[in-house]
C-alpha cells in the first residue's frame, strides 16, 4: 500500500497524462544508457562510452533499429538482452507496463492511473483499461512466441544452430520483429535469409501484426466477418495498411527488378518474396534483406513516404501513423468536393480529430525538414541519404543507408531526439511540455481571409 501511495504522489504532480508517458520513456532510455554503459554489456568488456550506450538506448526503447555499432559484435550477450527488453518495455509502451503492474498488485486501478493507461493504449473507453492492457500483453507475449518457435526451428534445422543458440536468436528476433525494433544479430541484418520464406514471412507478419494497433487487432478478432460493423478506425486503418503494401511490393518489384545490387541477382519468387519483405518494413520494421544503400534514388524516395506515414495507431509502429494518412485523404476529398463536414462511411468525423491529424502531419513535415537542414550542414553525405536517416528516426523505422555510423556526435544527438520524439509523438511532447490545458471562455468575431 506504501508503493502505492508513494506512485499516486509522483502521479499527481503531472497535469496531463502525456507528461507521465514523455517522462518513462525518458527514464527507460536513462536507465538503458546506464546498463549499457557497462564493461559487461560490450563484448570486449570495455565501456562502450556514453553517446554510444545512450543512442543505442534511444533507438532500442523508442523501437527504432538505428545503430552507431553493429549490435552482434559490439555488444555481449549480455547487452544484446537488455537491447531486446528496452524494445519490450519501449513497444508495449510504459503506461502499459505500469498498469498492468498496478493491476497486478492492487487488482484495481484509481482515475488517475486510468487516465494514464488511456492516453498510452488510445483505448476510447476509461472502464475498458484493465482488460485492454491485459489483452495487449497477452496478445504481444503469445505473437513472439508463435513467431519464436518457427524461427528456432528454422535456425535449426536449415542452419544446424544447436538448439540453445536457435532458442536465442528467434527471441531476439520475435522481440525485435513484433515491436518493430529492425535490431538484428547479424552484421548484414537479415540480408543473408533473403530468398528464405521461412524466415522473412514470420518476421514480416510480426511486424504487421504489431504495427496494425492493439485496438484494430483486437476489433479483428471479434468481427473479421463482418466489415460493416469495424468502427471507422478499423476500416481506415486496414484498408491504408493494404494498400500501402501492395502499392510498396509493387513499387519495389518495379523498380529495382534489374538492379543487380538488389533484386537483379535473383529469380523471380525470390526478386517476389524480397519485394514484399522490402515493402513491409518500412511500416517501422527496420529489418532489410537488400541492401538499402544500393536501392536506386526513386526507391529510396518511396521509402521516405511509407515511413514518414508509418502503421497503426496504438500500436509498435511509429511515423505519423496510417490513420492520419488516411483521415487527411478524407479531410482533402472533403474540402475538393465543398463540403462542410467530413464524412467517413456511415460517420461524420469530429473537428478536433481533424485538427490533430492536420497538427501531427504538419509538426513531421516540420521536424523532418528542420532536421534534414540541420544534418545536411553536420555531414557530408547527400541530401538522398540525409533524408532518408532523418526520416527513418522520426518514423522509428531503424533503416539506414549506412551513414549513421559516420555521423558526427551533434549528428548522432539529433537523431536520438528524432526517434524520441517520433516514439512519443509530435503532438504528445508538446501536450506534456504544456503546464496546463486552457478553455476560452469566449468567442471572437469570424472573419473570411484568402487562402491560397
Amino acid at each position: 500500500m506504501r508503493s502505492l501511495r508513494l506512485t499516486g504522489a509522483f502521479l499527481s504532480r503531472f497535469h496531463h497524462p502525456a507528461q507521465v508517458i514523455a517522462t518513462g520513456f525518458a527514464a527507460l532510455i536513462l536507465t538503458g544508457t546506464a546498463l549499457l554503459t557497462s564493461p559487461m554489456a560490450t563484448a570486449t568488456g570495455e565501456s562502450a562510452g556514453w553517446l554510444t550506450a545512450l543512442f543505442t538506448a534511444t533507438s532500442a526503447a523508442c523501437v527504432t533499429g538505428l545503430v552507431v555499432v553493429d549490435t552482434a559484435t559490439h555488444w555481449s550477450v549480455a547487452g544484446e538482452v537488455v537491447i531486446a527488453m528496452l524494445a519490450q518495455v519501449g513497444g508495449l509502451g510504459i503506461m502499459t507496463m505500469a498498469t498492468l503492474f498496478t493491476v497486478l498488485v492492487a487488482g484495481r486501478l484509481g482515475l488517475r492511473a486510468r487516465m494514464f493507461a488511456q492516453a498510452e493504449t488510445k483505448t476510447l473507453s476509461m472502464s475498458d483499461v484493465r482488460r485492454v492492457v491485459r489483452n495487449v500483453v497477452i496478445f504481444s507475449l503469445v505473437s513472439e512466441l508463435i513467431v519464436g518457435a518457427v524461427l528456432t526451428g528454422r535456425f535449426v534445422t536449415g542452419y544446424g544452430e544447436p538448439l540453445g543458440r536457435a532458442m536465442y536468436l528467434g527471441w531476439f528476433h520475435a522481440v525485435s520483429a513484433f515491436n518493430n525494433a529492425g535490431f538484428a544479430l547479424w552484421p548484414d541484418n537479415l540480408m543473408r535469409f533473403v530468398t528464405d520464406a521461412w524466415i522473412c514471412l514470420p518476421i514480416a507478419f510480426a511486424v504487421i501484426m504489431g504495427g496494425l494497433g492493439f485496438p484494430v487487432v483486437f476489433e479483428l478478432a471479434r468481427a473479421w466477418r463482418r466489415p460493416s460493423r469495424w468502427s471507422v478506425l478499423t476500416r481506415v486503418t486496414v484498408g491504408v495498411t493494404l494498400v500501402l503494401l501492395a502499392v510498396g511490393t509493387l513499387v519495389f518489384l518495379v523498380t529495382e527488378w534489374r538492379n543487380p545490387r538488389t533484386l537483379g541477382g535473383l529469380d523471380d519468387s525470390g526478386k517476389l518474396l524480397a519485394a514484399f519483405f522490402t515493402g513491409v518494413m518500412p511500416r517501422s520494421g527496420g529489418f532489410n534483406s537488400l541492401d538499402i544503400g544500393q536501392l536506386y534514388p526513386s526507391s529510396l524516395l518511396a521509402t521516405d513516404l511509407l515511413m514518414f506515414i508509418g502503421g497503426g495507431s496504438a500500436g509498435t509502429a511509429g511515423g505519423i501513423k496510417v490513420t492520419t494518412f488516411g483521415l487527411l485523404a478524407f479531410i482533402i476529398w472533403a474540402e475538393l468536393r465543398g463540403e462542410p463536414r467530413v464524412n467517413i462511411g456511415h460517420r461524420r468525423l469530429a473537428e478536433s480529430a481533424q485538427r490533430q491529424v492536420i497538427s501531427i502531419t504538419m509538426i513531421g513535415v516540420v521536424l523532418v525538414a528542420v532536421s534534414t537542414y540541420l544534418l545536411l550542414a553536420l555531414t557530408p553525405h547527400s541530401l538522398d541519404q540525409v533524408l532518408f536517416e532523418v526520416v527513418s528516426a522520426f518514423g522509428t523505422n531503424g533503416l539506414s543507408t549506412g551513414i549513421t555510423a559516420d555521423t558526427t556526435p551533434a549528428g548522432h544527438l539529433l537523431l536520438a531526439a528524432l526517434m524520441f520524439i517520433g516514439r512519443i509523438g509530435p503532438l504528445t511532447l508538446g501536450s506534456a511540455l504544456a503546464l496546463k490545458e486552457r478553455t476560452r471562455r469566449y468567442e471572437l468575431p469570424e472573419e473570411r481571409v484568402i487562402v491560397g
